[in-house]
């Protein structure tokens, strides 16, 4: 099985190596009812399923009621096998588009940032970071998310970190996530908020968005099983049966820049992968802000 700490070694996870204010909240992106109107899902979420059949488990996503997917660069690359023109072209027949990836940024990432524009890809993300031993090489973390920033300009879209909760654990007397958030050019570089892992790493999501306006565009929508313990860091569930109020951040979200919201679950009590996939798109389709 191609496994997480697989999946971070070949993303580069355990290598070391807009404008602020601006809004990208649009009503576009809601119903008149408040209902959001297009949701994605990260493919990591079904991570045992996807390489066996990469175009029928899309398939089976579509059917859910997703219309974007943030894809990750699993053995296959993160078209899965087929050309970047291909699986657009595929996505397209779906009714759904790929919007962003997680990808190595140490390996060929001006290659990929080219496929990527090319096929009208918003964001190329960097997944995990791994802890860090001082704040300084956070701060060369943050040089090479600038530098990557540079690059996806150059190609017509953006470039964004995702976070884990260790840069929101204290180190050296500063929180890491500031940091980074400091050191990079709001110009080049965005943030995408997985607000299970700020939750779990005890901080507060809306204090965060409203800290950083404009910084976080993009989010993941992972629920956080009830009761776990504070330590238990696989403890994601499906989405509405969780202890995270959604409603009340995403609330904020949307008026502090958010404007693609990813589902993602990696825990899966009683179900599977694709079955949780379905209940979650279900939650989405009635949530309002």
């Amino acid at each position: 099985m191609y496994n997480r700490r697989s999946f971070l070694k070949a993303t580069g996870a355990l290598a070391s190596g807009i404008l602020v204010g601006r809004s990208a909240f649009s009503m576009e992106d809601f119903s008149t009812n408040g209902h959001i109107k297009k949701f994605g899902l990260q493919l990591w979420s079904l991570r045992d399923d996807l390489p066996k059949d990469p175009k029928g488990v899309l398939k089976q996503v579509a059917s859910f009621g997703y219309k974007q997917v943030e894809s990750y660069e699993g053995k296959q690359g993160m078209f899965w096998g087929m050309t970047n023109k291909e699986f657009k072209k595929y996505m397209d027949e779906l009714g759904m588009s790929i919007v962003s990836s997680h990808c190595n940024i140490n390996s060929d990432f001006e290659t990929k940032a080219a496929q990527a524009g090319e096929i009208g890809m918003k964001y190329l993300i960097c997944p995990h970071l791994g802890v860090q031993k001082t704040i300084d090489d956070f701060k060369r973390s943050a040089e090479k998310f600038n530098a990557c920033g540079e690059i996806c300009k150059k190609n017509g879209l953006r470039f964004a970190y995702h976070n884990h909760g260790y840069s929101f654990t204290e180190l050296e007397g500063q929180m890491p996530q500031d940091v980074l958030m400091k050191n990079t050019n709001a110009a080049l570089v965005d943030f995408e908020m997985d607000i299970y892992w700020v939750v779990t790493a005890g901080a507060d999501p809306i204090a965060w968005l409203n800290k950083y306006p404009g910084r976080f565009t993009l989010c993941h929508v992972k629920d956080r099983l009830k009761g776990a313990d504070p330590k238990n860091t696989d403890a994601s569930t499906d989405l509405g049966t969780g202890s995270i109020d959604f409603a009340k951040i995403l609330k904020v979200g949307t008026s502090k820049g958010l404007k693609y919201y990813i589902v993602e679950q990696e825990h899966y009590d009683n179900s599977t992968p694709l079955k949780s996939a379905e209940v979650d798109a279900a939650y989405m389709k009635k949530f309002k802000i």
